[in-house]
């Protein structure tokens, strides 16, 4: 008998929040290069964008670098850009000298009123090991609470009150 096939919750990482910022102005921070390095990336960090062709088959390439010095540079492949409600590409990236993170990302913008806006980012991975292996070896998860939050710090210093 063989072992029940894996559930994508297994190799899956969830992250959302709610913004203060109507979804136009949440998917321009998104989408615009100049606005993303400014929040992307774990408290510390700051990101240098290498490319960035925004359409489906376009690449992003772009280079996380850490408070401590470590480079982390990442590569991603858009498969489906929905203006305003979808991002998804395929992603791998890592450091020098430690493993790899390959997976799938998808990011959704729902409209919760006009002035308010959740983002849910889900990463599907290969395998839970996999998975595991990025929570462990690069804090995906807290890092990514993180980055939300740069975004949210961000979009409240460019969202007029």
């Amino acid at each position: 008998m063989s072992a029940p096939a894996p559930s994508a919750s297994d190799r899956e990482i969830v992250l959302s929040r709610d913004f203060d910022a109507p979804r136009e102005l949440v998917w321009r921070a998104f989408t615009e290069p100049e606005q993303i390095v400014r929040w992307w990336g774990p408290n510390g960090f700051r990101t240098t964008m290498k490319k960035w062709d925004f359409r489906v088959g376009g690449e992003w390439s772009h280079t996380m670098h850490g408070p401590d010095g470590t480079d982390y540079p990442n590569y991603s492949k858009f498969r489906e850009i929905v203006p305003q409600e979808r991002i998804a590409y395929v992603h791998g990236g890592g450091r020098a000298d430690g493993p790899g993170a390959q997976f799938e990302a998808s990011w959704t913008f729902e409209a919760l009123g006009p002035k308010r806006t959740r983002v849910t980012g889900r990463m599907v991975f290969p395998t839970a090991q996999a998975r595991d292996t990025v929570v462990r070896e690069y804090g995906a998860i807290e890092g990514g609470k993180q980055t939300l939050a740069r975004l949210a710090a961000h979009l409240a210093g460019t969202t007029p009150h």
